[in-house]
């Protein structure tokens, strides 16, 4: 069976009710598919090798000693809301306003979905306490709890994170912590011996053996249309729970964040996948200085065809790729002199500069092979740093609260409403200039907060609901948010 059908297999067969569509969703937040500081070792050793074992044997024991310190606990709590049905419909998109689902029970109804608490693992980066993790640990978390090897337990604030690449910092307020060396990822070799840290199915700190049995694979679980994936894949035993923990090699320092498993039960069959670490030192750092990643692009759209490199199908009218004389039908055989094979082993190198970063991409057109500097852009296509954008700000509209007037007027407690519709996500639905939203996915919006506050801990595509002034019918639109760019 293909990866990509045994990771269907999980979400089909995890969605047979509406009920474990709900535990669905708290399973992806633990961990799986179901989705710097350089510093020194807490411990010295000698060596990996018991001297009284035979020879060849692994002893794992001093890097599992040296890491385990530096992994801790992370237990969530995401507040529950009420929800009405009609947003959440499984039959609302194929049969619209006149769904039988509501013709049969009576019409939507308002039910509240309670607070939900998860758990995965994370990763302390230096002696501050700032600790590494997945951002689908603590995407939504209205509460965070870090607890660390010696039972001690903390609150956290989240410090940024990136859906893109599926990494969060979380801070605690803690001083002198053992914390991670971090390894190089470009040295992992396939075969060679890995060790998996976390705290899987809520258990203590658990350590898992393997080996590395991919580089650079991508596996299609991050949704979010710019996501980088370039996993290594191993089968040292992950499970949920097991998400922003570390994957280490036998020297004890950190090659990975394991993010990821495939399997058919949503526990471990085979496959587990790490986030490499130097995606990870760059993302990490990106978020402490600026809140987020500075996201460095080519302007290609890759593809697979028969010769030697990454296929070049299109490249962006003002992208960075073209203006250095990258044509579609090149192929991409090098990153600075780094040799590359498939479109996630481009964006594991590109994803480790920033926009204004020069970088040598070797080509070859015609059998003739050519390198060029090419300056990276941001996704705005220049090379200003990005700010911290949220959902909200990348709406592309021009939206203000309601005042109490036009509130009673239209006999609603409040709202917002769409002024004007520029370029953004917005744009791409049915609604027009006017138009009041009320609510999302069922939750009450009276304010420009209450909006903000909403879609910048959502994800994905959701429902905004309202109506136009002077009309009585409630409209249902959907809204995809984060629509993406190319690598």
């Amino acid at each position: 069976m293909k990866l990509k059908n045994v990771l269907l297999v999980v979400v089909i067969s995890t969605a047979t009710s509406l009920l474990s569509i709900w535990g669905y969703g708290t399973w992806m937040r633990n961990q799986s598919v179901s989705m710097q500081n350089d510093g020194k070792l807490p411990v010295n050793y000698a060596g990996f090798f018991d001297k009284d074992a035979p020879a060849g044997i692994p002893d794992f024991t001093a890097a599992a000693t040296s890491a385990t310190p530096a992994v801790v606990h992370i237990k969530t709590v995401i507040k529950g809301k009420t929800v009405s049905s009609k947003s959440r419909s499984p039959f609302g998109d194929m049969f619209g306003d006149d769904d039988p689902f509501f013709q049969f029970f009576g019409g939507p109804r308002n039910y509240t979905i309670p607070d939900q608490r998860a758990s995965g693992s994370g990763v302390v980066m230096n002696a501050d306490g700032y600790i590494i993790t997945n951002n689908h640990v603590v995407d939504g978390a209205s509460e965070i709890n870090v607890t660390l090897s010696n039972h001690k337990s903390y609150k956290a604030t989240v410090i940024g994170a990136d859906p893109n690449t599926d990494l969060a910092v979380i801070k605690i307020d803690a001083t002198n912590l053992p914390y991670m060396a971090l390894g190089n990822s470009d040295d992992v070799k396939l075969g060679q011996w890995v060790l998996a840290v976390g705290y899987p199915l809520n258990l203590d700190v658990t350590v898992t053996a393997g080996i590395v049995s991919a580089k650079a694979r991508s596996i299609g679980i991050n949704k979010s249309q710019s996501a980088i994936e370039s996993f290594i894949q191993t089968d040292a035993a992950v499970n949920p729970g097991n998400s922003g923990g570390a994957l280490i090699n036998t020297n004890g320092e950190l090659i990975g964040i394991n993010s990821a498993i495939a399997s058919p039960t949503g526990s471990y069959a085979g496959y587990s996948y790490a986030i490499p670490v130097n995606i990870v030192k760059k993302a990490v750092n990106d978020l402490i200085k600026f809140g987020t990643v500075q996201r460095a692009y080519m302007g290609v759209n890759m593809g697979t065809k028969e010769g030697i490199g990454v296929y070049v199908n299109d490249v962006t009218e003002d992208g960075a790729a073209k203006a250095a004389g990258i044509k579609p039908g090149d192929y991409i055989t090098k990153i600075n002199d780094v040799t590359v094979t498939s479109a996630p082993e481009i964006q594991d190198q590109i994803s480790r500069f920033k926009p204004g970063d020069k970088v040598a991409v070797t080509y070859v057109r015609n059998n003739k092979e050519t390198t060029v500097n090419v300056t990276l852009k941001n996704k705005a296509g220049n090379y200003e740093v990005v700010k911290n954008e949220t959902a909200f700000d990348n709406l592309g509209a021009t939206l203000v609260t309601i005042d109490k007037q036009t509130a009673a007027k239209n006999e609603i407690a409040g709202g917002v409403q769409v002024q004007k519709i520029g370029n953004g996500p917005l744009k791409n639905t049915r609604i027009q200039e006017g138009f009041i939203i009320t609510g999302v996915d069922g939750e009450e919006v009276k304010s420009l907060d209450d909006l903000k506050n909403i879609l910048n801990n959502a994800e994905g595509t959701v429902r905004l609901q309202g109506i136009y002034p002077g009309y009585q019918e409630q409209y249902d639109y959907p809204l995809t948010l984060d629509p993406g760019n190319n690598p």
